[in-house]
């Protein structure tokens, strides 16, 4: 199995070996081991690299960013969450006044 090591990587492609590391732990990256356990980075993890860095700095992202992206694309329950909680009242005081009154009312 042919690659560069996560040193070689990181020289190549600008990104910081512990970058590189958080990468794989937030599932944007999943390089290949050897039988040794060591990180092989062959032509598609380095593209895969290349058009990641393209992306955050055409979008001005972070890559926590791109990671809760694709958190949200793999966890229903949390878009959901995320989505119910953009859609609810800016104006937290005035709804839960209003919420009080009509119980008031009731």
């Amino acid at each position: 199995m042919a690659g560069l090591t996560i040193h070689e990587a990181a020289a190549t492609t600008g990104w910081s070996p512990r970058m590189l590391r958080y990468l794989e732990k937030v599932g944007l990256i999943e390089p290949p081991r050897n039988k040794a356990g060591y990180r092989l980075y062959g032509a598609t993890e380095l593209q895969r690299l290349k058009t990641l860095r393209d992306l955050i700095d055409r979008h001005g992202l972070g890559p926590s960013d791109v990671a809760f992206a694709k958190r949200m694309r793999e966890e229903p329950s949390l878009r959901e969450s995320v989505e119910r909680w953009l859609e609810s009242p800016t104006d937290w005081l005035a709804w839960d006044q209003e919420k009080h009154q009509r119980l008031l009312a009731a």
